[in-house]
């Protein structure tokens, strides 16, 4: 098995692509060691020291390390963690998976709000997948779209400039009622 790894905009999130499928559609996102019971695949990746956060895609895994760790004194262990999981036969999540996915909107805006999450769904989300992230519709209230900000994405440096510059003045331009999007904690 030959594990490929591309960088991506956050400067301490790798992408990893073990050449077939993770996930058999949409993203999974693990923040935290307490957050991956569900997933074999993140588990194992999180007893490497220095994993802070895992996030599963359909042909990725993007890994999150902490503040002070090189990735080259952990990177080896995290290929050996994955490689150890495919070898092992086991799922990437098992039993009922919550889908990582736009959060419900009930309310006056239902068109915008369809709109958003229309936009999201072909033209931003494509893009934030191959960095190694996904960007997830949270709300909007007053003019202000909240998005949720998802493995690579989440802490990303550039991800500021990736909401005000790319995502809001797209929704902007297509959507005149969005005047502003802003990031949730998760």
């Amino acid at each position: 098995m030959f594990i490929q790894t591309e960088s991506t905009p956050n400067p301490a999130t790798l992408k990893f692509l073990p050449g077939q499928s993770v996930l058999d559609m949409g993203t999974a996102d693990f923040p935290a060691p307490d957050t991956a019971a569900t997933s074999p695949l993140a588990t194992r990746i999180f007893t490497v020291e220095g994993v802070t956060g895992v996030f599963l895609g359909t042909d990725f895994v993007t890994v999150t390390k902490a503040d002070g760790v090189e990735w080259d004194h952990i990177k080896p262990a995290v290929l050996g963690a994955i490689m150890e999981h495919y070898q092992s036969g086991r799922p990437a999540i098992e039993g009922e998976r919550r889908e990582s996915a736009h959060a419900a909107h009930d309310g006056p805006d239902g068109d915008i709000v369809r709109q958003i999450k229309e936009l999201l769904d072909t033209r931003v989300r494509p893009a934030v997948a191959q960095d190694g992230g996904d960007i997830t519709f949270h709300g909007f209230d007053r003019g202000i779209v909240y998005l949720h900000m998802q493995g690579a994405c989440a802490g990303c440096p550039s991800s500021t400039l990736t909401l005000k510059m790319g995502i809001e003045n797209l929704l902007r331009h297509y959507i005149p009622e969005v005047v502003e999007v802003r990031p949730v904690a998760a």
